[in-house]
């Protein structure tokens, strides 16, 4: 975890989501629960059939989202959720499905 990250202000949330989550409203369901949490940014379907998750905001907001995805409670099914933590960037607007 960057130390940037434990600090005061926005964080990035880089999430790999492993399991059965592509096909079945997974990322729907990922930009309602962001959009409920005030986060921007976006879920993307990778090639290999994980989805990759980028959330802008509060450190509570991002870290509230990483345990919904966790939580059993998605569409589909999720095996492993890899995560990494860095300052925000800046520049997202609203909550995008790739």
């Amino acid at each position: 975890m960057a130390a940037d990250a434990d600090s005061a202000g926005p964080v990035r949330l880089s999430a790999w989501v492993h399991g059965y989550v592509q096909g079945v409203g997974f990322r729907w369901w990922t930009r309602a629960r962001a959009l409920e949490l005030g986060l921007t940014g976006h879920a993307t379907n990778a090639a290999d059939g994980r989805v990759h998750v980028v959330a802008e905001g509060s450190r509570a907001a991002a870290e509230r989202l990483l345990a919904l995805l966790r939580s059993g409670d998605t569409p589909g099914r999720v095996d492993l959720v890899v995560e990494s933590w860095e300052a925000a960037r800046g520049g997202l607007r609203g909550f995008a499905e790739r």
